[in-house]
C-alpha cells in the first residue's frame, strides 16, 4: 500500500496536514475542523450485487444520498461495500476512505464519480487513507492528482 503523503510529494501536490484524533463519521471530523474553510467530503465505496463493479463516490459531507436514485443513474442496483472488499480493492478500512485510496488501484477496478461540488470546490478535505489526519488541497492540487491516477473520472451533479 503506497503512503499517500510520499505519493502527493512525488507528484508536486501540495497541501497541508491536520492531524487529530481517530474520527469515524463527518460530524466528529467537523468537531475538530470546523472551523476550517475547506469543503469537507465524504466518500462511499459502493458495489453492484453481483460485486463485480465498484464505485467510489466522493460528495460534500452535508450531501444526503439515495442509493437507489443513484444506482438508476449509474445502471446497477447498489450497495455499501463490507470492510473485506474495501481493503481488496483500495487497501483502505471503513472510516478511511478517501479519493487518496485509488492509488492502491493498480487494477483499475474501482470507478469513480465525484460531485461538480467538490471538483469545482476552491479547497477540498479529505482523510489521507487514515482516520487520525484529513489533508487540505487546493482545487488545483486536487485535480492535479486526480490526473495522476489511471482512473476514469466523471463529473456529476
Amino acid at each position: 500500500m503506497a503512503d499517500i503523503e510520499q505519493y502527493l510529494h512525488s507528484n508536486q501536490i501540495e497541501y497541508v496536514l491536520h492531524e487529530h484524533p481517530a474520527v469515524y463519521t463527518c460530524d466528529e471530523v467537523e468537531e475538530h475542523l470546523g472551523a476550517l474553510s475547506s469543503l469537507p467530503c465524504k466518500n462511499l465505496f459502493l458495489r453492484d450485487q453481483k460485486k463485480r463493479r465498484f464505485i467510489l463516490l466522493i460528495l460534500p459531507s452535508t450531501s444526503q444520498l439515495d442509493l437507489k436514485v443513484f444506482g438508476k443513474e449509474v445502471g446497477d442496483k447498489l450497495s455499501f461495500g463490507n470492510a473485506e472488499l474495501l481493503m481488496d480493492k483500495l487497501g483502505l478500512a471503513p472510516g478511511a476512505v478517501s479519493p487518496f485510496g485509488l492509488i492502491n488501484d493498480t487494477q483499475n477496478e474501482v470507478e469513480v464519480y465525484i460531485d461538480q461540488a467538490v471538483y469545482n470546490a476552491d479547497l477540498v478535505r479529505f482523510h489521507p487513507n487514515r482516520n487520525t489526519a484529513s489533508l487540505e488541497l487546493t482545487r488545483e492540487m486536487f485535480h492535479r492528482f486526480l490526473e495522476t491516477l489511471i482512473h476514469k473520472i466523471e463529473i456529476i451533479n
